[in-house]
């Protein structure tokens, strides 16, 4: 028997599994699947040898729990971090411009990097940074309207033009939130700001990993939690949550087996929770049930391989496109062109695309490249992968802030955890491992009451 088990092997489920081990916890992780990762795994692309990540994640120096969970591991040396805040935005109307954070003291570092964005005009700067420290001022004194405003809404109240929505606002909302800016909600935006954007020259900083996601955190959380006594199982489907008397009693799995523990943390997204919670749970306790309405948001990543190196930046964004970001796989992981180029666009909140057919999604996102980067329009193409994420995130709306659950539930010995719960953030992989230690924390607190309680009755 465990003290804990976790349910679900991606960012939350290993972050809570190696902070129990890490307190001396007898943990289990299950994760459904052959491997590793879940919303965030690599895997090899069989034509080429290549390592695909199913999603391009940029990360940034705010990921406090995030560089502590890989630090623990000791996977940080997997990470390529910016010196500073820089970058780089294709738009086929105006150019090349960057977003460059010179070593300044905070606000001040924002400032500059934003006056000399040249896709704005003046005018437009100066707008954006009066309305981001306006927006900076609303998250700092708790104003109310921001739970009830989408980003376009506040940024109506803040006075944005439509140039500077297009070239700055929207971009970095997409990039952060999944999200149509119509439909995200603006209080997130407002915490992405404070903690990204003015917080401090290294909070603001871009951050990528060097090797495929799955290399990044799963073997070597893995590893940790097994030293320290634990156990990781894949292919351990769990099919069934048991609750006797108020607290969870067991967990059912697909292969016949029945586990209990002290204490349970899920670890899964809520359309994997929710069929597995009893229909009495999620009648009698509101907060459970309501999951069942957080809606997701896609992302579609397109991998092209040129027959020539096109771009010199690790990272860009595009403007005014559907294709928000390109990727230099072969810049950030640090290894030769081999002869060639190897790119990864990025569409986020890709519900006008993640339906059609991968020939018309290649079609598409090769003609907004056409449009923005040098030489591509000659460059031939070798091979295309796409790789869609039908709910890659929460969709984070207003009304699913109102929704997302807190890590404690009604059910004493149950826990949640997940990118998609209360923790204040987008749902982002700093959310996911935040949200696991959060978890980790309250179910080794169970865990210790209830080995207390049994010494008692064993020495009773």
């Amino acid at each position: 028997m465990s003290d804990v088990i976790v349910i679900g092997g991606g960012f939350a489920g290993l972050a809570a599994g190696v902070a129990l081990a890490a307190d001396g916890v007898r943990v289990t992780v299950l994760e459904k699947r052959p491997v590793l990762g879940g919303r965030a795994y690599s895997y090899t692309d069989a034509a080429t040898g290549e390592t695909i990540d199913n999603g391009q994640h940029a990360m940034m120096g705010c990921y406090h729990n995030m560089f502590r969970f890989l630090d623990r591991i000791g996977a940080t040396d997997k990470l390529a971090i910016q010196p500073g805040l820089r970058v780089a935005m294709l738009d086929a109307e105006r150019g090349r411009g960057v977003i460059a954070c010179p070593a300044l003291p905070n606000p001040l570092h924002m400032a500059a990097g934003v006056l000399g964005y040249r896709l704005l005009d003046r005018g437009d700067r100066l707008r954006v940074l009066v309305g981001g420290l306006r927006l900076l001022a609303m998250k700092r004194r708790g104003d109310a309207r921001l739970a009830t405003l989408t980003v376009d809404t506040a940024l109506d109240l803040l006075g944005q033009s439509p140039a500077s929505r297009r070239a700055f606002w929207h971009p970095v909302a997409i990039a952060t939130l999944n999200e149509d800016p119509a439909l995200a909600s603006a209080g997130l935006l407002a915490e992405v700001m404070v903690r990204a954007f003015f917080s401090g020259k290294e909070d603001s900083r871009f951050v990528l990993s060097r090797v495929g996601l799955s290399d990044l955190y799963t073997v070597d959380a893995q590893r940790f939690i097994e030293e320290r006594g634990g156990s990781v199982e894949t292919k351990a489907h769990v099919v069934g949550i048991g609750v006797r008397g108020g607290e969870v009693s067991h967990l059912d799995l697909r292969d016949g087996r029945r586990l209990t523990a002290h204490a349970y943390v899920s670890a899964v997204p809520p359309q994997g929770l929710f069929p597995i919670l009893p229909l009495a749970v999620r009648r009698d306790f509101p907060a459970l049930g309501a999951i069942e309405h957080l809606a997701s948001s896609p992302i579609v990543s397109t991998h092209v391989w040129f027959d020539r190196p096109l771009l010199d930046d690790e990272f860009v964004g595009f403007v005014g496109t559907q294709t928000h970001w390109c990727f230099n796989r072969d810049k950030i992981t640090g290894r030769a062109a081999r002869g060639g180029g190897y790119l990864t666009f990025v569409s986020s909140g890709a519900r006008a695309i993640v339906d059609l057919e991968a020939d018309a999604i290649v079609a598409a996102t090769l003609a907004d490249v056409r449009r923005l980067v040098p030489g591509a329009a000659t460059a031939t193409v070798l091979h295309t992968q796409v790789v869609k994420e039908k709910f890659a995130t929460m969709s984070p709306t207003v009304e699913a802030e109102r929704l997302r659950p807190t890590t404690a539930t009604p059910i004493p010995n149950l826990f949640l955890a997940g990118d998609w719960t209360a923790t204040g953030l987008p749902a982002t992989i700093e959310s996911a491992v935040a949200s696991g230690h959060a978890a980790a924390a309250l179910a080794a607190r169970v865990a210790a009451e209830e080995a207390r309680r049994e010494e008692s009755r064993a020495a009773s």
